[in-house]
């Protein structure tokens, strides 16, 4: 069943940066395997399937190795591409239909903005490998139902992270599948700076992770006592990401630019 998926940079508007991600659209619904089996051969850190359904799209997440229940950069592309290939008009919002619930994005000139659910990570101790594993020690250390949060004291020891992926797979399963790590910011035009890590996801590092700014944003709400914050997630290729966080909700915002697009089988 041949099927046309872009490959999209999103959170960036530079070639050289942000997360990619793969695009399918769908002509009808298909099986969780075969979305799975081409996820695999995209090689991608997310690639979402989306087909239409009432007054929006069906939406769903695959990384090489699993489903996910929430992925920010994917979506980001997927109304990039609704907007860019003229299924939706530049005015429109999008509406996607996610394991996540309704979930939206709208156009705010070269910036698309998410409507997203907010994901606060709660104290807790910290697994016995989680420290060891990152090669330093944790501020603060909390969790919700997907990741590990992990504020460490400061950007260079954030940028200086080589972690052992090995040892982290003791702690992260399918279920809590990730460690976000995050600081406040050098640079004055960000407000914090993050990484991310989800091996047991298939992701050793991923370059920009929209779903983690759900719990940054409410995180950071806490610590600095205010609602708005440019982010930059420190990756390899780098990526910023506008959060703002409203009650139970966060919206987030970014770049996506058109990288290419394939015919799978």
């Amino acid at each position: 069943m041949p099927q046309t998926i872009y490959t999209v940079n999103a959170f960036t508007d530079d070639p050289a940066s942000g997360n990619p991600a793969g695009v399918c659209l769908l002509e009808h619904p298909v099986g969780g395997l075969w979305m799975q089996a081409a996820a695999q051969k995209m090689k991608l850190s997310e690639t979402a399937f989306l087909h239409a359904e009432q007054s929006g799209y069906r939406l769903r997440w695959f990384t090489p190795r699993m489903e996910v229940k929430l992925c920010g950069h994917a979506t980001l592309a997927s109304a990039h591409i609704l907007w860019e290939k003229g299924f939706l008009d530049q005015g429109s919002q999008a509406l996607f239909y996610t394991k996540s619930g309704l979930l939206t994005a709208r156009k705010e000139g070269d910036w698309i903005e998410l409507d997203f659910p907010a994901k606060p990570a709660a104290p807790c101790a910290a697994p016995e490998s989680l420290e060891s594993s990152l090669g330093t020690a944790a501020l603060s250390v909390g969790q919700n139902d997907a990741h590990y949060l992990v504020e460490v004291e400061s950007e260079e020891v954030l940028r200086s992270l080589r972690p052992n992926f090995k040892l982290m797979g003791t702690f992260l399963d399918k279920k809590r599948h990730g460690v976000i790590v995050t600081c406040l910011s050098n640079n004055p035009a960000f407000d914090f700076v993050s990484r991310f890590f989800a091996p047991a996801a298939g992701i050793p590092e991923d370059p920009v992770t929209g779903s983690a700014h759900c719990s940054l944003g409410p995180f950071w709400r806490d610590r600095l006592g205010k609602k708005s914050f440019t982010a930059f997630q420190a990756s390899s290729r780098g990526g910023v990401v506008r959060v703002r966080c409203e009650g139970d909700r966060v919206f987030l915002g970014g770049q996506a630019l058109t990288m290419s697009k394939v015919v799978r089988e």
